[in-house]
């Protein structure tokens, strides 16, 4: 059986703004009401730390609390327990959401679905944060996540080939680039996949390692888009792939190249830069932290894009 924590609390009356902070606390931690004043929570390492700061904020003057350790009497009363910890509902609310984005395949900017989407991710990564009990409803959510971002992703590719179809020779390619990984690498992936190969296979070298025989290489001396003094990887690839004309592709050039070697200042830079470290501390592999970087790549172009103009 499961070990709980119960926190009991008697709040001031008298300070409302103090009450509303532990209760919202309480709340973000995924606390279940088991009565008023008395919350629940399984008992781990990081709800106890978590509760301990804030009854050392309830005894500086929001009221009282103590922490109680709780053994259920009986694997009945444990299973109650669980219950009420049970996100089911809200994962299925979130499936059928996501599942309803697919009427608007091929109907609707599949821009503006894929920000829908990147809402409910968001919010499936939130629920998912609180589920100390996952059921099957949380692998159904992720799996629709799944399965729409790969829909949207082919939307957006093809939304894409307007202006410019790639060769038929840069098609289901192996591409190569060396680590570390940062803006410019990171960038060049997500150009390729979204815009130039979607099924292209990134090998991440060692230094001094050789690319694949075969492999197009990107970012680094001697690759087939390497940088130079001008132009940082993603730039020469806007250049040479005939993207340049891709004005939101183009201001994000300009922000990895301010990125990489500094130049012209560019606003958003900052908080990509914050964001592309956080996923570098996140990610355990190169894929992982190319999916992620993905993510905030796809949503700069959204940002940036705007639709030609329909008579």
């Amino acid at each position: 059986m499961e070990s709980w924590l119960a926190t009991v609390t008697q709040l001031s009356t008298e300070d409302p703004a103090a009450r509303m902070r532990v209760l919202r606390t309480l709340e973000s931690l995924g606390a279940a009401v088991m009565r008023e004043g008395v919350y629940l929570l399984p008992d781990t390492p990081a709800n106890r730390e978590s509760l301990h700061a804030l009854i050392e904020y309830v005894g500086k003057g929001a009221g009282a609390a103590q922490v109680l350790h709780v053994t259920p009497a009986s694997p009945a009363q444990d299973e109650a327990f669980k219950r009420l910890f049970d996100r089911s509902a809200r994962y299925d609310d979130l499936t059928k959401t996501v599942e309803s984005l697919s009427i608007g395949y091929g109907k609707a900017d599949p821009s503006a679905i894929s920000r829908v989407l990147h809402k409910q991710r968001r919010d499936l990564n939130a629920i998912a944060a609180l589920d100390f009990f996952p059921t099957p409803a949380r692998s159904r959510a992720q799996q629709a996540i799944a399965t729409a971002e790969a829909a949207v992703k082919k939307l957006l590719y093809a939304q894409s080939q307007t202006d410019i179809a790639p060769s038929e020779s840069l098609q289901r390619r192996t591409w190569a680039t060396r680590k570390p990984l940062w803006a410019d690498r990171l960038a060049s992936a997500w150009l390729l996949r979204r815009f130039v190969d979607p099924e292209a296979t990134i090998v991440w070298l060692e230094k001094g390692q050789e690319p694949p025989e075969g492999a197009l290489g990107f970012g680094f001396d001697g690759a087939h888009f390497p940088n130079s003094e001008a132009r940082v990887s993603f730039e020469e690839m806007l250049a040479q792939l005939k993207l340049a004309d891709n004005a939101a592709l183009v201001k994000i050039g300009s922000m990895v190249h301010f990125l990489e070697v500094g130049g012209t200042p560019v606003p958003e830079a900052a908080g990509v830069q914050t964001l592309l470290q956080g996923a570098s501390r996140r990610a355990r592999t190169p894929d992982e932290l190319l999916a992620e970087a993905e993510k905030t790549f796809d949503l700069l172009y959204e940002a940036y894009f705007e639709p030609a103009k329909r008579g």
